[in-house]
This record gives C-alpha cells, structure tokens and sequence, in this order.
C-alpha cells in the first residue's frame, strides 16, 4: 500500500532519497531516480539515487548511481536537481539529464547558470559518467521534466524564465543534446510533466513560489505543438495541491486499464532530506484531469495491480 506524504521506506529500512525524480520502465522493472538528500552524504556532492521495483511500492535500493562531485567545475555554490534518465534506443546508452546550477562572477544566488546536465551509462543502474553541461537552444533552463511520447520519442520539458514560461523540446536521435522546441508555453509554470491518454495531451506545473505549494495546474492540446488550452486547477486550489510539487505523471497501462499517477514532492526546505512524496492515482479523461481524493483534505492509503493498471483503496 502507498500512503502518501508519509516517510516511505526502501528495502534497507531507509527513507528513499529520490527527490524531484522520475521513473523509466525496463523491461517491467521500475526504475526511479531523484536527488538523494542524504544527511550523511559527503560534503561537496549533490548524488543522484536510484531504486528498482516491480510493483511501484517496494523499492530496492541501488545506489548512488551519479556522485555529482561539482562536475561541471563551477566555482561558489552550486546544485544539480531533478535528474530525468532516457533510455535511447539507438545508441543502447541510458541518458541522464539533470538542471544544474551555480553562481556566477558578482552574483550571490546559486541559480544564476540555469543549464543542463547530461551524463551516459550503458545500464540503468550502473555508474552515470559526466558529458557536459550547457543551455538547451542557447536558453536558461531551470526546473526540467521529461516525456516520452507513444511513438517512442523522446522530450525534455525546460523552464526559461527570461520567456516568461517553459519549452518542451524534443532530443537529439543520441539523446545528447536538444535538437528543436515543438512547442514553448508562455506561462508562469515550472516542476513541468507532461502525460498522453486517451489520444490527448496533458500537461501539468506548478507556479513559481519556489519550495513552497501553490495550487498546481493544467493544460491539455490535441497535439504537443500546441495550440494548448489556458490553465485550471489539478485539486483545490485551497489545497495548495495537498502540500506537493508536480515532478512526473506515470501512466502504466495495464491489461484491463490505464492509471495516471501524480507524482509530487511535499518539500521540507529546512529538512531537505525528510521531505516526502505525494503519490495518487488521478482522475482523467475527456480534457479533464483532477487530483480528487475520496477521504477529503488528505490523499488516502492505496495501492496498484500494475499487471492489471486496478487501483484499489483503503477504506
């Protein structure tokens, strides 16, 4: 059973350190990867965990598949955040994207380089190695997402706050770099995911409140060049998404249905590595997606048969 925003336990007994993350399927085993928050990491490191599972709800630890020992040499601060792993086909390479950041010369921020990340692995789970770093089309680039389109196609979903909204950009056929944007979304929207069902596209963010939840919203468009319709609340607005940030939409399609799953992060900023994961099945179809819980002002306990794509809750 998945309890949401509740401290959810790997199979060491640990809480899971997969923070701003996403899953790939591969060959029916689950593989979710996010920012590992440890206390206990080494200092000067910003690791990237990964967990394995068939089920979506017991994770098997394994490791710290990227060390994020500064690779990109930036001088001051600096963070990497929200790695995204593709898994391209014509290469066999697994592909990690991850926003990285860090000052610049006369600037106190550590989000004033808003780039990329890119590092390679030849299996899922093994030891990531660093590419480079760079700004997708020559653009800022800040929160990122992923989508991987029924086709095959693979997409990255950038932040560009100069443009005052996001890109969702299709890869490079090496999935090295970003060849076009399909598609640029003027608003004010990061934590970006994006999910096809039912022959259309959903696309979900969060407002730019920074750690704090604000009421996530929505989008949907016949096609992912657009035209995309405005806007609309995911859950209530007074909910602030019950505490949570969007960082993916996983849809399993199973014999008997599909499920669409919100995954967020519920931050605690000050704690960054106690902060939770809101995981809940969503309601969709017809141009309408809603984060609705039947037990009120808090998600309730549920689980998923990923053969089937069933949801079942607890009473």
């Amino acid at each position: 059973m998945i309890d949401p925003a509740k401290i959810w336990l790997d199979d060491r007994g640990q809480h899971i350190q997969a923070h701003g993350g996403a899953i790939i399927d591969v060959d029916g085993t689950y593989y979710w990867f996010g920012e590992d928050r440890s206390p206990d990491n080494d200092p000067g490191t910003c690791p990237v965990a990964c967990y394995a599972s068939k089920d979506l709800i017991n994770w098997e630890f394994r490791g710290q598949v990227f060390e994020g020992r500064n690779p990109a040499k930036i001088e001051g601060l600096w963070q990497i955040e929200r790695p995204k792993v593709f898994h391209c086909k014509a290469t066999g390479k697994f592909v990690m994207y991850m926003h990285i950041d860090g000052q610049v010369p006369g600037h106190w921020s550590r989000y004033r380089r808003a780039e990329v990340g890119i590092a390679v692995c030849d299996t899922v789970d093994g030891n990531y190695e660093w590419v480079r770093s760079f700004r997708p089309l020559g653009k800022e680039s800040r929160d990122i997402g992923q989508f991987i389109d029924d086709d095959g196609q693979a997409y990255l979903i950038f932040e560009s706050r100069p443009e005052g909204g996001f890109h969702i950009a299709r890869l490079s056929e090496n999935y090295l770099d970003v060849a076009e944007s399909v598609a640029f979304i003027k608003s004010p929207i990061e934590g970006g995911a994006i999910v096809k069902y039912d022959g259309l596209y959903y696309c979900l963010g969060s407002q730019l409140t920074g750690w704090w939840p604000n009421a996530n919203k929505y989008a949907t468009s016949e096609k992912l060049e657009g035209p995309w319709s405005e806007f609309r609340d995911l859950a209530p607005p007074e909910t602030l998404t019950y505490g949570s940030q969007s960082t993916y939409l996983l849809k399993v399609v199973g014999s008997e249905t599909t499920t669409v799953i919100y995954m967020g992060d519920v931050w605690r900023p000050y704690e960054l590595a106690d902060s939770r994961y809101l995981w809940y099945p969503l309601e969709i179809g017809g141009g309408e997606m809603a984060l609705k819980p039947d037990s009120g002002w808090a998600p309730g306990i549920w689980s998923l048969d990923v053969r089937s794509g069933d949801v079942e809750y607890d009473e």
